[in-house]
């Protein structure tokens, strides 16, 4: 704990309390349903075949529900029925399988990165002057094996290169020794086993040749092999970072520490899991903010573009609730907090874009698939090779295990693994920068082959608030209509609220969904709602009454009281911003659109007009969207429904991909594979681009690393490379697949290397690109 004195006020920090050991019941969370579910940090996660194992064994655990692993964030959420101490045992489990785990915590993550990278510098620098002093030594018995060196002094020269190199070999292989131990003692395997053994093995032959005074030791050899594995593992590491930083930099955002209001007025920096619901917060101006809340102190422009992706800063005042993740930018505020850690929305946002980073289509289901017979072919076509040209070449034993060794190191699942998934990272996060986020597992797949889009008209087209285009003159009327409407979250009755906002909120107010609002008066009863419900004959009404637009296409609302006129208030839907552009976009590319809305007629057919539509559809029940897309996918359509109410959840499901709005009813952000943040449509033909470059880019990617191999192992059977040739190939096979991958946010691997270095640059990223620049 560190304490500074900021002027008038004292300032504490607190540092995160380590991780716990294997106790970690006391974190498990309560789900609705009655099961368990907790979040886990298995840091030693480094690969597909890790995640395989991991979700496997838990998977077969009796009580488990779902084990799903995330391999940008090493996240693993767990869920079980049962009891919380269960948590405990499943620790054990994977302690027991070479994965210890612990509570999931962002610090624990960065800690671990930065270990990781640690490691590797001191491996490589340690493997660099073991390779360059030994390098020199084999320099002077290549001279003089053609000169007239003495087996004396030659022996000399390769006891001095052993006593430098097995020393520089056991700690710069240590990344890869520890690996393959922990997959061996458990008796399982991975991509380092192979290395390993080509490893131990080429250097076991040179200490032998060496105590046996033979002519040929291969420490240099091996020395340069770990340099050159070092190296790619180091630029790997970099790299697959900046691919995963979209989710990665929201995760660090979301555990950054938070200024708590101590009793006696200090400040005190806690991280977020300290604090608890109704604790007070100081934000300063310039300061993200770490919770969800309400403010209770001071104004501020605030700019919100990390949740819902609008760029203009909000001006935020006393009563206005504050996002996670969202920037203070002008003003101090004090906030009361109502959500923390993974309550908040920017977690909500972190966990899906971790769900769609994880789950497995088509191409990485195949790639899983042909990795876990690596091992066992790999090793096999390893031993064919030494024994072929040991038994049938008229090779000796060291030439042909040099062989065999080149085969184990330049067999490599590495492409084929990051093939699929580190092009799904990209591409997921390349969409939340867009304000996209993308749910389901195949969601990109079968965006790449869609070519129709159904539109739902309100709240997708148009915005859910709607236009007041009339209002009575009578302030009274508005007065009593206010208060009644804010006792309704419908968006007209928010819209009359907000005519004047200081309208004490009425009591006993009842709410008929569909129809309106009822309250007890004076002299009988006040209604707020549509004509029929107001008990009004809208036929009867006089035509300046019931519109005053050109297109009479308004949606009204009427107010009813004892003893006065009805009073009417009309409101006119709304185009979203950029549907207009978003629609000729769609229709540019040769992409089917159309509107299926449960709206009446008159008002479908003005937005499809104005949309330059063709074809529409309207009072369509649920059913009614399905019928449509149904027949649709019998033409020979690829179907995208886009909508965001509760009537469009069948649609959304039926649908070959679905996409709402984040304001969209809760069930239907749940039924579709994408949802996009802020009132912009334009993400949507960006959104389909993304997706067919994705799918461009993994074919590639499979058929570059399934080329390499094929072109390889040959090559390396016929004994034509050497060990650090097949280490440099090894390694560019990864980072060829990986830069591949990055084209989607148009960098290359150094331009990659280098942003990682500012973790803020790529947290500015996350500011939707302007659609002038995409």
């Amino acid at each position: 704990m560190a304490v500074t004195d900021t002027g008038q006020m004292r300032h504490t920090i607190e540092r995160p309390a380590p991780a716990a050991g294997a106790d970690v019941a006391g974190s498990c969370e309560m789900q609705p349903d009655g099961s368990w579910q907790l979040h886990l940090l298995v840091s030693d996660v480094t690969c597909g075949g890790c995640v395989r194992k991991v979700e496997e064994a838990l998977a077969a655990e009796p009580n488990v529900l779902s084990a799903r692993v995330n391999l940008s964030t090493r996240r693993l959420a767990l869920n079980w029925q049962g009891s919380a101490d269960l948590a405990n045992a499943y620790v054990q489990r994977l302690s027991g399988l070479g994965y210890p785990a612990s509570v999931y915590r962002t610090e624990a993550l960065l800690e671990k990165d930065k270990s990781v990278e640690k490691r590797l510098v001191m491996a490589l620098a340690v493997a660099f002057f073991g390779a360059a002093n030994v390098m020199m030594l084999a320099w002077a018995v290549w001279a003089g094996h053609f000169a007239t060196m003495g087996q004396g002094t030659r022996d000399f020269f390769h006891w001095i290169a052993a006593l430098i190199a097995v020393p520089c070999i056991y700690y710069s292989g240590q990344p890869f020794f520890s690996s393959a131990w922990r997959a061996m003692s458990k008796r399982q395997t991975n991509m380092d086993v192979p290395i390993s053994v080509g490893v131990v093995l080429t250097t076991a032959m040179s200490i032998y040749e060496t105590m046996t005074s033979g002519p040929h030791v291969y420490f240099d050899g091996v020395l340069m092999l770990l340099f050159l594995l070092l190296v790619g593992r180091y630029l790997d590491h970099k790299v697959r970072g900046t691919a995963r930083s979209a989710v990665h930099d929201l995760a660090m955002l979301a555990g950054q520490p938070v200024n708590r209001i101590e009793a006696d007025g200090t400040l005190r920096s806690v991280p977020p899991e300290k604090l608890a619901r109704g604790d007070l917060v100081h934000i300063a101006a310039g300061e993200r903010i770490g919770v969800d809340g309400e403010i209770t102190e001071g104004q501020s422009s605030v700019d919100t573009a990390l949740i819902d992706g609008e760029t203009t800063p909000k001006d935020l005042a006393v009563g206005a609730p504050v996002l996670a993740g969202t920037m203070n930018l002008t003003g101090p505020l004090v906030a009361k907090v109502k959500s923390v850690g993974e309550a908040t929305v920017l977690a909500e946002i972190v966990r899906l874009l971790e769900a769609a980073e994880q789950k497995k289509g088509r191409y990485r289901a195949f790639a899983d698939k042909v990795i876990e017979w690596y091992s066992p072919t790999v090793h096999t076509l390893a031993l064919a090779a030494f024994l072929g040209w040991w038994l049938l070449g008229g090779l000796d034993v060291p030439e042909a295990l040099m062989i065999a060794v080149c085969v184990l190191i330049i067999t490599c699942p590495c492409a084929l693994g990051l093939a699929v998934p580190i092009t799904q990272v990209v591409a997921a996060g390349k969409l939340s920068r867009l304000g996209v986020l993308v749910k389901s597992d195949t969601a990109l797949e079968r965006l790449a082959n869609i070519n129709a889009v159904i539109f739902d008209k309100t709240g997708t087209l148009t915005t859910l608030q709607p236009e007041l285009v009339q209002r009575p003159n009578d302030d009274t009327a508005v007065r009593l209509a206010s208060s009644m409407a804010a006792a309704s979250r419908h968006p007209l009755s928010q819209a009359i609220g907000s005519l004047m906002p200081d309208a004490r909120r009425a009591k006993q107010v009842e709410e008929h969904p569909g129809e309106g609002l009822a309250m007890p008066v004076e002299g009988g009863e006040a209604r707020l709602g549509s004509a029929r419900w107001c008990g009004l004959d809208a036929d009867a009404l006089e035509p300046s009454a019931t519109s005053t637009s050109q297109s009479g296409l308004e949606t009204e609302v009427w107010l009813t009281r004892p003893d006065h006129e009805p009073v009417r208030f009309a409101f006119a839907p709304v185009l979203r911003p950029d549907a207009l552009e978003t629609v000729k976009d769609l229709q540019a590319h040769n992409i089917y659109v159309e509107i299926v809305s449960g709206d009446r007629g008159p008002f479908v057919e003005a937005i499809a007009d104005q949309l330059g539509i063709e074809h529409w559809q309207a009072q369509s029940t649920p059913a009614d969207k399905i019928t449509r897309i149904e027949a649709l996918q019998t033409q020979g359509y690829k179907v995208l429904m886009v909508g965001d109410g509760l009537n469009d959840t069948p649609a959304l499901a039926a649908a070959d991909a679905s996409l709402a709005p984040a304001m969209a009813a809760d069930i239907s952000r749940r039924a579709a594979d994408l949802v996009f943040q802020g009132a912009s449509l334009g993400v949507l033909p960006t959104m389909l681009s993304i997706a067919a470059r994705t799918q461009r880019i993994v074919g590639q990617n499979i058929a570059f690393a399934i080329a390499y191999n094929l072109i390889l192992i040959p090559v390396a059977v016929a004994g034509l490379v050497t060990p650090w040739i097949a280490a440099i190939a090894m390694a560019l096979s990864s980072l060829i697949v990986t830069g591949n991958a990055l084209r989607l946010d148009g960098l290359n691997p150094f331009q990659a290397i280098a942003t990682r270095a500012n973790p803020q640059a790529a947290i500015n990223l996350s500011r939707p690109i302007p659609a002038g620049q995409r």
